[in-house]
């Protein structure tokens, strides 16, 4: 029963995004939404990425 109190580690994931990249999608996050929306959803802001990055 001890074994499940400590759990083991995992190893970490590589980031998916560098720190630059990061800090756009927060801002883009924190500003006002596309016209016809009430808020960002995942897809608009991955969009917002995508297209930021070309």
């Amino acid at each position: 029963m001890e074994y499940a109190k400590v759990g083991r580690s995992h190893p970490r994931k590589p980031r998916k995004l560098d720190g630059k990249q990061e800090a756009f999608l927060i801002a883009t996050a924190c500003s006002t939404p596309p016209s016809g929306r009430t808020r960002w959803t995942i897809q608009l802001l991955a969009d917002q990425l995508v297209s930021a990055q070309r």
